[in-house]
C-alpha cells in the first residue's frame, strides 16, 4: 500500500505507520459536491514553479486567470510559488505529511513519480478525466509520465517543455559550418572553433540546479548507462563519470564557457546568448523564444535537436538511447486531503482549455498539452517544428518515487562542485567521490520505495 511507503519516500522522514489515505478521507469532505460550482466564499490555492525569465509577467497572469476563474465559479483563487527543486520537494514533504496545503499542485514532470508514491494525490478516473475534457484534450507524448501506467495515473499534463539547442546562425555561417553537430564531441569541436575573445561557444548555467543533471543524465542514456534500472542505481557508471567530466570540461579545460557562468542560471545564460555572446546554448526550450524574438540575436538564431551521441563515441552504442531531451514539462495534480476538488478540477479544465493554452503559449513561450492548441501554433512554425521533434524523441525519466531524491542528488554533485569550478579545475578523484555520494543516495533512496 503506498500510504504506508509515504515516510520512506519523502526525503527519508523516519516516520511509521504514516496513513496518508485516512488522513486524506478525513480531510476531504467534497465541499462542493451537490452544490456545482457554486464557489462563493471558497478560496483554491495553486501551488507552481516561479517564473525567474518572466517573473512580471506571471505576476499579470495570476491576476487573469483569477479574476477569470471566480467570474466563472465565484471562488478566489491564491497563488503560491516555489524557487528551486529543493523548494518543491519540501512542499510536497509539508502538505502530504500535515494533510493540509495546496489544493492543486503544478509539478515539473520528474516530479510527478514522487507525488504519485505518496499517494496523497487524487488518481485519475474516466470521471476526473471528463471534468477537464478527457484525456483527448491532451497531445498523446505529454502522458507519458502522468502516472505508472495508463489505469493509475495523476497528472494532469499543463505545459510541455523538450529541450533543444538554440544556435547562431551568422557566427556558424561565418565559420563555415553547415548545421550543429549530432554529437557532443563533434559540438565541443565546434565550440572551440567558434570561441573567439569575448564570443565563447557555449552559454551554460552551471548555478542552475534545474539544468545540470539533465546534461548528465541525456549523455549517459546515450552511452548506454542504465542509470536506474530493476532497483538498482548506476550513478557511478563510467559513462556518468565521463559525463561529469565533459560537462565541466567545457569551462576548466576547453574555455568555450564564460567563466561568469560558474555563477549563472538558465535566464542569465539565455540572456548571454541573446547578447550574441556564445555560439550554442544548449539545454534551452521554446520559452527562450520571447527571449530571442527581440534581442541583438533576432534574425540570427535557429534550433536544433540536441547531441544524441555521447562524448567519446563515434555512434550510438547498441546499448545507447539517442535521447534528445528528458521527458519534460508540467503536470498538475490534486491533493487528496483537498477540500475543494471540483473548483481544483475547474481550475485546471480552464487552464487546459485551447484559449487559454494559446494565450500561455503568447506569454511564456511554453509550447500546450492541449492538442488543439498545439497543432495551431505549430502550423508553419519552423522553430517549434525543430522543438516538437524533440519532443517526440523524448525520454521519460524512470517512474520511481525515487526520483526526486536521485535528481537532487544528481544536481547537488554540481553545486558542491562550484568552488573547484570556480578555481578553475575539478580534479578527477573530487568527482568520483562526489558521483559515489549521488550513486550511495540514488540506492538508499531506491531501496525506500520497493
Amino acid at each position: 500500500m503506498r500510504s504506508t511507503k509515504t515516510a520512506a519516500i519523502i526525503a527519508g522522514l523516519a516516520l511509521v505507520g504514516l496513513t496518508l489515505q485516512g488522513c486524506a478521507a478525513t480531510a476531504d469532505s467534497s465541499a462542493t459536491e451537490g452544490d456545482g460550482l457554486d464557489g462563493a466564499g471558497k478560496t483554491l490555492n495553486v501551488l507552481v514553479g516561479v517564473n525567474n525569465l518572466y517573473p512580471e509577467e506571471q505576476q499579470t497572469w495570476f491576476s487573469e486567470i483569477a479574476d477569470k476563474f471566480k467570474e466563472q465559479t465565484g471562488a478566489e483563487v491564491e497563488f503560491e510559488t516555489f524557487a528551486s527543486a529543493n523548494d518543491e520537494l519540501t512542499k510536497i514533504q509539508t502538505s502530504v505529511l500535515s494533510g493540509q496545503g495546496p489544493d492543486v499542485y503544478g509539478l515539473g514532470t520528474t516530479f510527478t513519480p514522487t507525488a504519485y508514491s505518496t499517494g496523497a494525490f487524487v488518481e485519475l478516473t474516466d470521471d476526473e478525466w471528463d471534468k477537464v475534457g478527457g484525456r483527448d484534450r491532451f497531445v498523446p507524448a505529454t502522458l507519458g509520465i502522468s502516472g505508472p501506467d495508463e489505469s493509475s495515473q495523476i497528472g494532469i499534463p499543463f505545459v510541455s517543455r523538450p529541450f533543444v539547442m538554440a544556435y547562431n546562425t551568422e557566427l556558424l555561417k561565418a565559420a563555415g559550418i553547415e548545421e550543429p553537430a549530432d554529437s557532443w564531441d563533434g559540438l565541443r569541436e565546434q565550440a572551440l572553433e567558434l570561441t573567439s575573445g569575448d564570443v565563447k561557444g557555449l552559454s551554460i548555467g552551471y548555478a542552475d540546479t534545474y539544468d545540470s543533471y539533465k546534461f548528465i543524465w541525456a549523455m549517459s542514456k546515450q552511452a548506454g548507462s542504465p542509470f536506474i534500472e530493476d532497483g538498482k542505481a548506476y550513478i557511478d557508471d563510467p559513462a556518468t563519470i565521463t559525463a561529469f567530466e565533459t560537462y565541466y570540461g567545457w569551462l576548466t579545460e576547453d574555455g568555450i564557457v564564460d567563466p561568469a557562468a560558474v555563477g549563472w542560471n538558465n535566464s542569465q545564460a539565455l540572456a548571454n546568448f541573446a547578447d550574441g555572446k556564445a555560439a550554442f546554448m544548449p539545454m534551452t526550450s521554446a520559452v527562450s523564444m520571447n527571449t530571442l524574438k527581440d534581442s541583438a540575436v533576432a534574425d540570427s538564431y535557429a534550433y536544433a535537436l540536441m547531441p544524441t551521441i555521447a562524448p567519446g563515441e563515434s555512434k550510438v552504442p547498441t546499448d545507447g538511447v539517442p535521447a534528445t531531451s528528458i521527458l519534460s514539462g508540467d503536470n498538475l495534480v490534486v491533493a487528496d486531503y483537498s477540500a475543494n476538488k471540483d473548483l481544483a478540477f475547474a481550475y485546471i479544465e480552464l487552464v487546459t482549455s485551447a484559449d487559454e493554452q494559446e494565450n500561455y503559449y503568447e506569454v511564456f513561450g511554453e509550447l500546450p498539452a492541449n492538442a488543439e492548441a498545439a497543432a495551431a501554433l505549430q502550423d508553419g512554425n519552423e522553430a517549434l517544428a525543430t522543438i516538437v521533434d524533440s519532443g517526440s524523441k523524448s525520454v521519460a525519466t524512470p517512474f520511481t518515487g525515487a526520483w526526486s531524491e536521485i535528481q537532487l542528488a544528481l544536481a547537488n554533485v554540481t553545486v558542491q562542485s562550484i568552488p573547484s569550478l570556480s578555481a578553475g579545475s575539478v580534479p578527477a578523484a573530487e568527482i568520483a567521490s562526489r558521483v559515489g555520494e549521488a550513486q550511495s543516495a540514488a540506492q538508499s533512496a531506491l531501496d525506500r520505495v520497493k
